[in-house]
């Protein structure tokens, strides 16, 4: 008898590990803050690439580990250290990482209204500037002693050392290209960022880097105004929602691919993560941004984000006010955007308007318009 049983609770127990083994593994995240230690990146007038890269990244980190918990964030850093390419990328590999986001501040000497947002992904540099923002990456290595047998006689200053990306094959570059593409529409809507697209270069780091991954130029340190934006509370929160808000659904999309978990529990998941990627910042964040939405519908009862009602609209999220469902889509910095994607959405539901929210609650409109207005 003592046998049979112990047999049954082996029985089961196994299954319970089967079952665990299908469904827990989690998203595995690596988040590369750029530069760092003696190595300080681009200098601006009051700062330096590898502080702002630190506190965007660590912003996206708090963001990610607070709302998502069946990703595990890892760092290359989290503190002003240096950190070689190589060992960067031995970090996501050693790591399993599903995905690579390496967080990065441009600079262009000599020109002081550059301005914007870019994303890059692994492949040949196809234009001079693009080539020039690779050279200046990866010259990093020369802070390395042993750089020349680290990175087989690699010279980032060379342009003939960059012939190898031309004959390489990522086997991520779809994905790598469909994450920074979710990236630069977050820049330009959430944050009200100039969008200087999604490109291709050598870069060392994502070439060590066995997964999906993109490097992103947060902005310009060269330029004053982008400077003082990029240094404040406002800047690194906003943008660090932005990248945030495109892994949501980044990670959404390779869930519909990867996950073996319940239905059920996938799309609980999933509702979770999309009210916590569209509502706007909350007051214990670091950002501080002006959000404006197009309402255009109110229910009692709450709907799936997913509903077929809603194609065709971006970031649809919804909060709840007076005991009712009420949702939106378009969120953006940028009101005159927000107001024409209104008059779009107003071709299917009649009755849309534009709303504001500052620190997570929603503001009066006009008040919210004129400190748009008096910021332009």
């Amino acid at each position: 008898m003592t046998i049979h049983v112990f047999k049954r609770f082996a029985f089961v127990f196994l299954l319970l590990v089967q079952a665990v083994g299908l469904c827990a593994k989690d998203f595995v995240l690596v988040i590369d803050a750029g530069h760092g230690g003696h190595d300080p990146g681009a200098v601006g007038a009051t700062s330096k690439e590898k502080d702002i890269n630190l506190r965007v990244a660590l912003a996206f980190g708090r963001l990610v580990e607070g709302n998502c918990p069946d990703v595990k964030v890892v760092y290359t850093r989290k503190t002003d250290v240096f950190v070689t390419l190589n060992r960067r990328a031995q970090i996501a590999n050693d790591a399993k990482a599903d995905l690579f986001v390496s967080i990065h501040t441009n600079s262009v000497a000599g020109n002081k209204t550059a301005k914007g947002a870019s994303t890059w992904t692994l492949g040949l540099a196809k234009t001079q500037s693009n080539l020039d923002v690779a050279k200046r990456e990866n010259s990093v290595i020369l802070y390395e002693d042993d750089y020349k047998q680290v990175y087989s006689g690699f010279n980032p200053y060379s342009s003939e050392s960059y012939i190898i990306f031309e004959l390489m094959q990522d086997q991520y570059m779809e994905q790598s290209v469909n994450f920074a593409s979710m990236i630069q529409r977050q820049f330009k809507n959430y944050s009200g960022r100039n969008d200087r697209g999604v490109h291709q270069a050598g870069f060392l780091v994502l070439k060590a880097s066995a997964m999906p991954s993109v490097l992103v130029e947060l902005g310009f340190i060269s330029t004053p105004s982008e400077e003082k934006y990029l240094n404040t509370d406002k800047g690194v929160g906003s943008l660090s929602r932005s990248i945030y808000n495109a892994f949501l659904q980044y990670k959404e999309e390779w869930e519909c691919k990867n996950s073996n978990a319940e239905p059920a529990k996938v799309e609980a998941a999933h509702q979770e993560r999309q009210m916590a990627a569209t509502q706007s910042p909350d007051a214990g964040s670091d950002d501080e941004a002006l959000i404006f939405k197009v309402q255009f519908l109110a229910s009692s009862k709450r709907l799936d984000l997913d509903d077929g009602s809603f194609k065709g609209f971006e970031q649809v999220g919804c909060y709840e006010d007076g005991g009712m469902y009420k949702y939106t889509c378009y969120d953006s910095a940028d009101y005159d955007y927000v107001s024409r994607m209104r008059r779009e959405v107003a071709k299917k539901y009649k009755d849309a308007f534009v709303v504001a929210f500052k620190d997570g609650k929603r503001m009066d409109i006009n008040k919210a318009i004129k400190e748009f207005k008096s910021k332009k």
